[in-house]
């Protein structure tokens, strides 16, 4: 049995008291894979930003709402794990000030100022000593070299790659690939399904050859 790190969802970055940057994430995925590691015999532990989703009760929730929120957290869990699944997708912006009362309507465009947010995966792969590392890439064009890039950037052993069409879908369609490139799978189906798929491939290429070494 190992101990898996599983992040979920959208997180939120605030613009005021009541608004915020956030994505179109709804956390299905990250709830599929929990209830399928679990399925398999090992414990859960879901970093989750704000979703409507519920995880499977043998699963230890951690609640974040911001990107920085959610990087703490997992600084906090990581070292404790066997390894991790990045399926959240964690906002990459947010505003470099943060107005203490509701923005007013003025009339004139308003600028925002937008910095990016810490890259979860590839702080998390900078301080991790044996735990093998799995994420997600959603992307709109040239899907596989930027999800390789992101792999590489990420520090990862594989990626999972997905597209737009998947957000708020209770179904989706996956390619999963390894460090040089190689498409090990493609699944498509129901995120349940699909999930007990990728946990089938994660078990045989990480969890199995790290609890062996």
């Amino acid at each position: 049995m190992s101990r898996i790190l599983i992040t979920s969802g959208p997180t939120r970055q605030y613009l005021d008291p009541v608004r915020y940057v956030t994505n179109a994430s709804s956390g299905r995925m990250g709830a599929a894979l929990a209830a399928a590691a679990i399925g398999a015999g090992h414990e859960v532990v879901v970093v989750s930003g704000p979703v409507d989703v519920d995880y499977h009760p043998a699963a230890r929730v951690v609640p974040v709402v911001s990107t920085e929120d959610m990087l703490e957290a997992c600084l906090d869990e990581f070292p404790d794990c066997d390894g991790l699944i990045g399926a959240a997708a964690p906002c990459d912006y947010r505003p470099i000030k943060v107005a203490s009362q509701k923005i007013k309507k003025t009339g004139e465009p308003l600028m925002l100022h937008l910095v990016e947010t810490p890259d979860i995966v590839a702080l998390l792969a900078a301080i991790r000593e044996s735990q093998w590392m799995v994420a997600f890439a959603l992307e709109t064009e040239d899907r596989h070299m930027r999800a390789m890039q992101k792999l590489e950037r990420k520090s990862c052993d594989l990626i999972v790659a997905n597209g737009p069409k998947v957000i708020h879908s209770p179904d989706t369609t996956v390619d999963i690939l390894d460090k040089s490139g190689q498409v090990l799978a493609t699944f498509s189906g129901n995120k349940e399904q699909v999930s007990v798929d990728l946990l089938n491939v994660i078990d045989t290429h990480l969890i199995e050859q790290h609890a062996a070494g």
